[in-house]
């Protein structure tokens, strides 16, 4: 006679259980987050980069008017401009406005 092994079944508990679940769960969703956190910080970058861009435009724009500001406020340009309406340039009549 061949005795039959008899095999013992391992009862697991619930918790035993949920721990397992969830070590699956987070070894499929793992790489998943990453992919996605990756892509998300990418796509941040690459906004600042066009932003960085932007900021430089508009300095340098803003540079270029600071000069034609200075341009037009020069002492030549305002005796042009006065000649050409007619006005003459009397350095007695000029007065000085300062802030306090």
């Amino acid at each position: 006679m061949i005795k039959k092994k008899e095999k013992k079944k391992v009862k697991i508990s619930k918790f035993s259980r949920l721990l397992y679940h969830l070590a699956i769960v987070l070894v499929f969703v793992s790489p998943l987050a990453i992919v996605f956190s990756k892509a998300t910080l990418s796509q941040i970058n690459f906004e600042v980069e066009q932003k960085k861009r932007e900021i430089e435009k508009q300095e340098k724009n803003n540079a270029s008017l600071a000069m034609a500001i200075d341009q037009l406020a020069s002492l030549t340009k305002i005796q042009e401009v006065a000649q050409e309406a007619g006005l003459s340039y009397n350095n007695a009549n000029i007065k000085v406005v300062q802030d306090k």
